[in-house]
């Protein structure tokens, strides 16, 4: 798939007409140079630039990205999964618009918006399996970030805990594993959050994404996301695994 030939066939591009140029550029290095590289199966590689593209907050480029990643059997489940695990970490404000973006390209191909719920937890436990699934991921930090939080933050701990991964990494339709690794992705497309980010270079270390996952990821979104935090994200990933 490249600008001009799109999948989505109710996407009609004007680039190959107004700027034929910057089109070749592009479907060159994307489609002859980056989607080659790595061994990320399709879906993945899909989802990871989904991420990428919450991350850096560019609708546009989604719906039509979203249109592609469901042609080569991302799910809606997964979807909708991807972009509610986006929410505690660009915030609702930001996610909205993905939420409605992806429903209405959903509904466009006949499929159902009511999808079986996926939630695991209750109002009752979501603090105590969350925090579960925190220490699974990070180790005994989490004990340590408990201890050392003032009292007056202690409470944006809890939240971490409860809702964070409580209400989120606990839901079933992605396991632990891709969730970690979208994660990764929607930071590195932020920016200016690279302390988190070598957090959750840790975070997939602990749950199967080696260094060489990481990177493969990094590259996929680099034509999204530009080279400064594709940069930013390989130094914190040459800083936590050093080659």
């Amino acid at each position: 798939m490249k600008i001009s030939e799109t999948k989505n066939k109710n996407y009609k591009s004007t680039l190959n007409v107004t700027d034929p140029e910057l089109v070749k550029i592009f479907d060159n290095f994307i489609f002859d140079e980056v989607i080659k590289h790595g061994d990320l199966d399709a879906k993945t590689r899909s989802m990871v630039i989904l991420g990428a593209l919450i991350g850096s907050h560019t609708l546009s480029e989604y719906k039509i990205m979203l249109e592609d990643a469901l042609d080569v059997g991302v799910t809606p489940i997964e979807v909708k999964e991807l972009v509610y695990q986006s929410v505690p970490y660009v915030g609702i404000a930001k996610a909205y618009d993905f939420i409605n973006a992806t429903n209405e390209i959903l509904e466009s191909r006949g499929l159902k918006l009511h999808l079986e719920g996926q939630s695991t937890t209750n109002p009752e436990n979501r603090h105590e399996k969350g925090l579960e699934v925190q220490k699974s991921i990070f180790g005994e930090i989490i004990d340590k970030m408990y201890e050392s939080s003032p009292e007056n933050q202690i409470h944006i701990q809890k939240y971490l805990s409860a809702n964070c991964f409580g209400d989120y990494y606990t839901r079933t339709g992605l396991d632990v594993k891709t969730r970690e690794l979208l994660t990764f992705c929607i930071l590195l497309a932020l920016g200016g959050c690279e302390p988190q980010l070598k957090g959750h270079i840790v975070g997939n270390l602990k749950v199967g994404n080696d260094k060489k996952v990481l990177l493969d990821a990094v590259t996929q979104a680099l034509p999204y996301v530009g080279y400064p935090r594709t940069l930013n994200a390989i130094a914190c990933l040459n800083e936590i695994m050093p080659e």
